[in-house]
């Protein structure tokens, strides 16, 4: 799957943005297959989550988004970025249907397992099944990524940090899948937590 213009163009603005004033670190896209369907899969931390991936990203990503972000101003934008509306108030066939058409292209879709940004004490949210389904009805590899630190102006006391960890396959017990992938980026995040204490 080609990456559209107007992908192009916005993730060189997003990543002028987040040199000059986010500076973050990013780390393991070389893990991210340079072709091919893949899903990339991880932590939500802030609405600035999308925006630091794309800024970074060698590949277009299509993300799974809530359905409210596809209205008003912001509707011509997230349609021409390729993302995919989610009614989370649903099972959303519909998501998955258009999510599967994106990896049937060999491209790339770009999913939070917890649904919505983190904002309780727990490292992380319990995982929906959504990305270890698509991965599996589409023969996909999941990149697993974790999102650490806060999104401060020059990165003055502490930058947001951006790692791609080693893609891992998905069998058939989806549940099983599911609370693997959810423990991989868990046990990365309390490493990088034990580290920064």
């Amino acid at each position: 799957m080609k990456t559209n213009l107007f992908y192009k163009i916005s993730s060189l603005l997003y990543r002028l943005f987040m040199v000059i004033f986010i500076r973050p670190k990013v780390i393991g896209r070389d893990n991210i297959p340079k072709s091919g369907r893949i899903i990339i899969a991880g932590n939500h931390t802030s609405n600035f989550d999308p925006l630091l991936m794309i800024a970074y990203s060698k590949r277009q990503f299509c993300f799974l988004a809530k359905k409210e972000l596809f209205k008003g101003i912001l509707k011509p934008g997230m349609i021409a970025m390729g993302n995919i509306p989610v009614d989370r108030s649903i099972h959303d066939k519909s998501a998955l249907i258009n999510a599967d058409k994106v990896l049937e292209k060999d491209g790339v879709i770009a999913i939070y397992p917890e649904g919505t940004i983190n904002r309780t004490s727990d490292t992380i949210m319990k995982f929906k099944i959504g990305a270890v389904k698509l991965a599996h009805d589409n023969n996909s590899m999941i990149v697993p990524f974790t999102i650490t630190g806060k999104y401060r102006l020059f990165g003055i006391g502490g930058r947001v940090r951006l790692e791609y960890l080693e893609p891992i396959s998905v069998d058939d017990d989806l549940d099983k899948a599911n609370e693997k992938l959810m423990s991989i980026i868990k046990n990365r995040l309390e490493e990088l937590n034990e580290k920064k204490n």
